[in-house]
């Protein structure tokens, strides 16, 4: 295992690069995974390591250190714990970084069940709200995330926290609302768009069917292609004196009473 002592090595600064940059990381096709049980979920989701950097000070106190044996020792380096602090972002990192080969993420890459459930986010604003539905798409299983939006960075690093590497459990693919849009209909989908001026209530709706669940932001809701496509136009009571949710709290409200209805709350 090559080690390297100096925060100034060429591999540490372009590390640093593909961490902080939007445009190294898709220049490159490369961006970073902190944390042991991040990088384990990359590897369940079969994506291919470039490189991983152990800090044997920091390591030795995790709880999957057998992730180890699972990295070939040709792309394994060992850092000192100054080389190792200039590139971590996060405080619990454990001592284990890698930089990650990127995924396509197209529509084709998708492979749905027999009664799909997806989840489609357009123009997400905020790293953290993607990476908190993309846990919410995990614990309910759904069958994928389609982000609304070409120029999404599903591999920021705060995308990677917040979902607590979910980013890698659950399909995901980018596509413009309207590539969206023929796919759904080709795969026979019901299409359902929240918008708070709907009549109709989504605890009314039948989530039961192929469906998928088309979601805005808070500040500007859905978009006129949505809203002019959709099958339904469905709403969550607002009793108080805001009248929305965060996009994450209203996504997870609405998906997990799609999966009471599907009997998938008793399995």
């Amino acid at each position: 295992m090559e080690k390297i002592l100096s925060a100034q090595n060429s591999r540490i600064k372009n590390l640093q690069k593909v961490f902080i940059k939007s445009k190294e990381r898709k220049k490159q096709n490369l961006f970073v995974i902190e944390g042991a049980r991040e990088l384990s979920l990359a590897l369940e989701g079969a994506y291919s390591l470039d490189s991983v950097f152990i800090c044997p000070e920091l390591f030795s106190k995790t709880a999957y250190r057998d992730i180890q044996a699972k990295i070939p020792s040709s792309i394994l380096f060992e850092v000192s714990l100054q080389a190792y602090e200039k590139i971590a972002y996060r405080e619990d990192s454990e001592g284990i970084l890698a930089a990650v080969k990127s995924k396509s993420l197209t529509l084709n890459d998708l492979c749905l069940s027999g009664n799909p459930f997806i989840i489609v986010i357009e123009s997400v604003e905020k790293p953290g709200n993607l990476g908190a539905i993309l846990r919410t798409a995990d614990a309910a299983k759904v069958d994928a995330v389609i982000v609304n939006d070409t120029l999404a960075d599903v591999y920021n690093p705060n995308v990677i926290r917040s979902s607590v590497g979910c980013v890698f459990t659950v399909p995901l693919a980018i596509a413009s609302p309207s590539d969206t849009f023929s796919f759904l209909k080709e795969n026979r989908i019901q299409i359902f768009a929240a918008e708070l001026q709907a009549s109709q209530w989504y605890q009314d709706t039948d989530f039961t069917q192929a469906c998928a669940l088309i979601m805005g932001t808070e500040a500007v809701g859905l978009s006129p292609f949505w809203l002019e496509h959709a099958d339904a136009r469905i709403k969550i009571p607002m009793r108080g004196k805001i009248d929305s949710l965060n996009v994450s709290v209203s996504t997870a409200i609405l998906t997990f009473e799609a999966m009471r209805q599907r009997g998938f709350m008793t399995n």
